[in-house]
């Protein structure tokens, strides 16, 4: 089987297979859950930045157990069409 990585910006790639989901960090981070989500994603060490410019949105992997969050400075909506387009690369 082919493995397919999605480009999420700045060197940082992603399998697709260890994507849980993609999210819009405007409308997905004025939820309480959402912020506790990252609070303690970061806590424990779990989150990753492809990006020093603002963040436009953020991906969640798992992978063996391990969970990742990604931050990326590419809109959620340009990651799912490189997501349905092979993962532009």
């Amino acid at each position: 089987m082919k493995t397919i990585y999605l480009h999420i910006g700045n060197n940082y790639s992603v399998d697709v297979r260890d994507i849980v989901g993609i999210f819009d960090m405007d409308n997905t981070t004025v939820s309480g859950v959402t912020n506790r989500l990252l609070d303690k994603a970061e806590k424990k060490k779990e989150v990753f930045y492809a990006t020093y410019e603002l963040p436009k949105s953020f991906i969640i992997t798992a992978k063996g157990g391990r969970n990742r969050v990604y931050v990326s400075q590419l809109a959620a909506s340009t990651l799912k069409k490189r997501l349905a387009e092979g993962g532009g690369l």
